[in-house]
């Protein structure tokens, strides 16, 4: 039986596999062993303790729901950003595809002070909802949602855009001649190739939401059992001289965070793939 054929290795790949191992590991995986470190010389009673604080467990909870919420609201509205740039031609196209980048090239804090001045209760948007929906953005649960749509927002438009760009246009022309109604289009002819990236851009901005700080102290107000975040609290417990308690809540970040960026990555496989 003949051998099976060598498959030819390009030149330079155990170098670069070695440098960008040794880069990963340096930027990532040390800062994280240190983390799993620190946190397994926690004694278990303080683990269970600092838990079982109602307090830790309302931060966690704002954290991780408010970044779902948001993530689920920036992919629907990343979405439709996305497809109009790609899709029309209109005046202002480039300065529209510019601000997209906006909540990159802003300081968080800058980002946090004018959300707050957009939505709080004299703003010009915070004022409106009060007066005519009866509804307060800031210092809410719903101003913590605004802000993390607002930075993750370009994550989805980002990673959608250039799979949108290469989709033949004539495809969902054909599908149309053929019968199909629009969500028919949607749902058999676009959705498909796009769903990779989506989930793409809703891991990246559910990431970024778990972890953000900045924008969301000054519109949250920061209300022990209401508006406060976990990473604020971390902060928090540092400056408490906590540093058992923040280390717990450090390490559940990054393990729910890993949990479900694990989930999502084994949803954006395509059948088939193991």
């Amino acid at each position: 039986m003949a051998g099976r054929a060598k498959v030819p290795r390009l030149p330079g790949l155990g170098l670069s596999s070695t440098v960008t191992l040794l880069w990963l590991g340096a930027l990532a995986l040390l800062p994280m062993a240190a983390l799993v470190i620190q946190a397994a010389q926690v004694p278990l009673g303080r683990w269970q303790a600092v838990l079982a604080d109602p307090r830790v467990l309302s931060a966690l909870g704002l954290s991780f729901s408010g970044a779902l919420v948001a993530a689920l609201l920036a992919t629907l509205a990343g979405g439709l950003v996305a497809w109009v740039l790609v899709r029309y031609q209109f005046a202002g196209r480039w300065m529209m595809d510019a601000v997209v980048d906006l909540p990159f090239a802003l300081p968080t804090a800058v980002a946090g002070i004018a959300l707050t001045a957009l939505w709080g209760p004299d703003g010009i948007f915070g004022s409106f909802c009060k007066q005519f929906l009866g509804l307060d953005v800031a210092f809410t649960r719903v101003g913590v949602v605004l802000a993390l749509v607002f930075v993750g927002l370009p994550f989805v438009v980002r990673t959608v855009q250039p799979v949108l760009a290469d989709l033949d246009a004539a495809l969902e022309e054909a599908a149309a001649c053929l019968g199909a109604s629009q969500l028919q289009v949607l749902t058999k002819v676009l959705l498909p190739p796009l769903r990779p990236a989506l989930i793409t851009g809703f891991s990246l901005a559910f990431a970024r939401g778990v972890g953000e700080f900045g924008s969301v102290v000054f519109i949250a107000g920061n209300l022990p059992n209401r508006t406060e975040i976990a990473p604020l609290l971390v902060v928090t417990r540092l400056e408490e001289y906590d540093y058992a308690g923040a280390t717990v809540l450090a390490t559940t970040l990054l393990g729910g965070s890993l949990v479900l960026l694990g989930l999502l990555t084994r949803l954006q496989r395509r059948p088939g793939q193991s």
